[in-house]
């Protein structure tokens, strides 16, 4: 894509005068970018994937090993293949101008049983940015429908519209940095701490508090911030700095942030280190997680039963004939309900439907609830139609051991229904 406005032709300008990768900077990539590998047979037949030389050892059990040829730490992998591919990309960070300089490489590996490893190194993105977070991408194009490591290797280092994917996390980063003072003084030492080096430079260069939180080891807030699009730093500032104030490290951003946003749903003072400062937080975490599902269902509930009580008269017309119908066997009791809130009272202890799926207003069902000493133990529907009982349940609509007895004391009573369907 050519250049659009003067910031990206000088971007384009500047990318000509970087030099191409050193020869140190390529073999400590190809020394700390990859695992190094032996293979070993059964036979005990070890080959270094490095150098490509062989030796026997049909003792060795350890993991990790170190080639007898070139010197190579290598891990020990007992397999039948004989060739091996590894792609990683290298970041390496300087400056060129007034940029900031992200340029990272496509470095693949590719090792064959007695054979000295090849390696491959292309140039595929550069990230260009400036002191107050302008930025440009040069880059080389991506094929429409590949995958991650997949490169059109025929196109150049052009500039290219913002894209994710080349916000790439490299496998590793050049030790040796050149940086802006800016990126200095903003607290940047080299580590990017689980961000990748676009994510962490950006953002220090264009939110002061990113440096606030780096320089304070807040990097799991930082971390978070970064990442989360939902949250704005402003809402939990002042809670951080009492935080920082007092010492305390944040851990886990995404559940810190939880935890304070719970502190402000039931009003506690966000200023206070005793509620900011948990010594345990994901035990108050969740505390507070289970207490607000608790009151969410309770306000459920109750607006649920409100909106119910508002259908007693219905109700009413529809079942006022049956109200009083009472039987027992000596020590079953089995009685009628008789309100909307008795449904309410029936299905919150039972732990079923009868409430809040309406039964109190289908016109073709009759609700009793079943006693022992006053113990709910089974709630029985009755189709007004076949005057059968349709079911009975017990506490989360299962069978008690009473089960059979009472829908047979219920059939027994149904002419107590059929009188008043009559009368």
């Amino acid at each position: 894509m050519r250049p659009r406005n003067k910031f990206q032709v000088e971007v384009v300008a500047l990318s000509k005068r970087l030099p191409k990768i050193t020869a140190t900077q390529q073999r400590w990539a190809e020394k700390n970018c990859f695992e190094h590998y032996a293979r070993k047979t059964k036979q005990g037949i070890i080959s270094c994937l490095e150098c490509g030389k062989e030796w026997t050892d049909k003792h060795l059990t350890a993991e990790k090993t170190i080639c007898p040829h070139c010197g190579t730490e290598l891990t020990v992998k007992e397999t039948r293949a004989y060739k091996f591919k590894q792609v990683e990309y290298l970041c390496i960070v300087t400056k060129c101008a007034d940029f900031q300089v992200l340029r990272f490489f496509y470095i693949e590996s590719n090792t064959r049983k007695g054979e000295p490893a090849y390696y491959y190194c292309r140039e595929v993105v550069q990230r260009w940015i400036a002191p107050n977070g302008k930025f440009a991408t040069m880059a080389m194009l991506r094929p429409l429908f590949g995958f991650a490591d997949y490169w059109q290797w025929s196109s150049e280092l052009e500039i290219r519209p913002e894209k994710e994917l080349y916000d790439i996390m490299p496998s590793c980063t050049y030790p040796r940095m050149n940086l802006l003072p800016e990126v200095k003084r903003n607290g940047f030492c080299g580590e990017f701490h689980s961000l990748t080096p676009f994510e962490l430079i950006h953002t220090l260069l264009t939110e002061n508090r990113a440096e606030t939180l780096l320089k304070t080891g807040q990097t799991a807030l930082l971390r978070h911030f970064v990442r989360s699009n939902r949250r704005s730093v402003d809402n939990y500032w002042q809670s951080i700095r009492i935080a920082i104030r007092n010492g305390y490290t944040i851990e886990d951003g995404s559940e810190w942030c939880d935890y304070i946003d719970l502190l402000r749903y039931f009003g506690k003072d966000l200023n206070n280190p005793t509620y900011v400062c948990p010594t345990n937080l994901k035990s108050v975490h969740d505390r507070l997680v289970a207490k607000k599902q608790a009151r969410i269902e309770r306000e459920r509930l109750a607006e649920q039963r409100q909106k119910a009580r508002e259908n007693e008269e219905r109700f009413r017309e529809l079942k006022a004939k049956f109200f009083g119908i009472a039987f027992s066997d000596g020590a079953i009791e089995v009685r009628v309900l008789e309100s909307v809130d008795e449904f309410f009272e029936e299905g919150k202890a039972m732990h079923h439907c009868v409430f809040t799926n309406d039964y109190y207003l289908r016109p073709d069902s009759l609700v009793f609830s079943a006693t022992i000493d006053g113990k709910r133990i089974e709630t029985i529907e009755v189709s007004l139609k076949t005057l059968k009982v349709v079911q009975s349940r017990g506490v989360c609509n299962s069978n008690t051991e009473y089960h059979d007895q009472i829908v047979k004391l219920a059939n027994k009573n149904k002419s107590l229904i059929s009188r008043r369907l009559s009368a």
